[in-house]
C-alpha cells in the first residue's frame, strides 16, 4: 500500500511542477451557418482554452554524409 501512494504522490507531483508558461488562448464560436455567436452582451462567444507554451531549444546543424 506504501508502495502504490509512493507512486501516486510522485507521479502527481511530476504533473504539477511541470516546468512552461501557460497561454490563455480564445476562438471565436461559429454556428452551423458559419456566422460568429453573438452573447448576451453583443459581443462574439468565443471559447477559451489554457495551453502551456514550451521554450524551444536551441541546437546544432547535423553535418551532411560525403
Amino acid at each position: 500500500m506504501k508502495k502504490l501512494l509512493t507512486v501516486f504522490l510522485i507521479a502527481l507531483s511530476s504533473t504539477v511542477f511541470a516546468g512552461g508558461e501557460e497561454k490563455k488562448v480564445c476562438h471565436d464560436k461559429v454556428g452551423k451557418d458559419g456566422k460568429a455567436v453573438i452573447g448576451k452582451d453583443g459581443k462574439p462567444a468565443q471559447d477559451c482554452k489554457t495551453i502551456k507554451v514550451h521554450k524551444k531549444l536551441e541546437g546544432t546543424e547535423v553535418p551532411t554524409k560525403k
